[in-house]
């Protein structure tokens, strides 16, 4: 692996940047009934009168616990969109820098490059959508400060090759940050079991997906203790509020919810993926390691307004690179998988 220098690619401004310190970071619980008068709070009780904990440390424990790792490794935010742009403040400079994206993927990464006036590369995945790495690496320059790789990937499902992951990870100059959005859903292991092996390595996890949580906006992320004190550096102190905390915790530490709800779309899944191989107009079905399948069609828009038609909702992604005449189908609940199979094969026999 190259010799990695986080230092080089902050952003000069952040390198000098004192963090803002709240009333909750000055002060340490000693655990004992306290009377708090620091705040300007609110004094009446009712719930929610107090600033939340700044640093989240029972949702890092809670999540620590179940990933396997130090809580101190952790960075929450405001939904994964800012965990995603605070990691653009932090190292890419405005009119200068520029990213890497791998279409077709999550389309926030280009909308955050923007909003932070930052250049964009795309060099689309191969036909197996798979990334094509020396061309990766041929296209990074000096100002390439971050590779955002989304991994089962968004829209097409699949999960990306540890082989070509890893020749990434050792040799880009800059910032990898894997999107991991669906990995509960994956039969592949997360990359967070090898964080400690790459310090150039970042990887963001929701709770809005497997964990059906996203309503509350809880992004997180995972990386060395060198990144995470920068972005806890520029993170706003109190940007996951007490309710997103409370309904985290209760929902983090029911496992057993968690894991039965991710089996019962699984067998949803399969049972979609075998109906799908009946419909006329269905000419591909790709692989998924997500909750949600891309199929290829005769005709996105008109097969897409034929569902809306009939009260269903999907997702046309036919104006995305390798995604001419493709459908997202979420795998919903059983009674609305159902549905959504007879009315597949309602259309398909007219």
């Amino acid at each position: 692996m190259k010799t990695f220098n986080l230092n080089s690619l902050i952003r000069e401004n952040i390198k000098t940047l004192k963090p803002y310190s709240s009333a909750r970071d000055e002060y340490k619980t000693s655990g004992s009934e306290m009377v708090f008068l620091d705040a300007n709070e609110n004094p009446y009780e009712n719930g929610v009168n107090r600033y939340p904990d700044p640093k989240q440390v029972d949702v890092k424990v809670a999540l620590g616990k179940v990933k396997n790792c130090n809580p101190n490794n952790i960075v929450l935010g405001n939904g994964s969109d800012e965990i995603l742009d605070l990691i653009f403040r932090a190292f890419c400079e405005p009119k200068k820098d520029n990213i890497i994206i791998l279409p077709p993927t999550y389309g926030m990464y280009t909308v955050l490059a923007g909003i932070n006036d930052i250049e964009t590369k795309e060099i689309v995945l191969s036909e197996s959508f798979q990334p094509k790495a020396d061309e990766i690496l041929n296209e990074a320059n000096e100002h390439s400060k971050i590779l955002f790789l989304c991994s089962p990937n968004n829209p097409t499902g699949n999960n990306f090759d540890n082989a070509t992951v890893e020749k990434l990870l050792k040799e880009f100059n800059g910032i990898i940050v894997i999107d991991e959005a669906y990995i509960d859903f994956s039969s592949q292991e997360s990359w967070l079991n090898r964080l400690e092996e790459f310090p150039n390595l970042i990887i963001t996890q929701t709770l809005s997906k497997a964990y059906g949580m996203a309503g509350i906006r809880l992004g997180i992320c995972y990386a060395s203790l060198a990144i995470i004190e920068i972005l806890n550096r520029i993170k706003p102190p109190y940007n996951v509020n007490l309710l997103t905390q409370a309904y985290a915790l209760k929902r983090i530490e029911d496992q057993e919810s968690v894991q039965l709800e991710i089996a019962r779309i699984q067998k949803s899944k399969e049972q979609l993926v075998k109906a799908l191989e009946s419909v006329s107009f269905i000419t591909e079905i790709f692989p998924s390691d997500a909750n949600f399948i891309l199929i290829k069609v005769d005709n996105a828009n008109l097969r897409y307004d034929q569902l809306l038609e009939k009260g269903i909702v999907i997702r046309n992604r036919t104006t995305q690179p390798l995604c001419e005449n493709c459908l997202r189908l979420t795998v919903g609940t059983e009674s609305e998988v159902e549905r959504l199979i007879a009315e597949l094969l309602t259309i398909s026999k007219s």
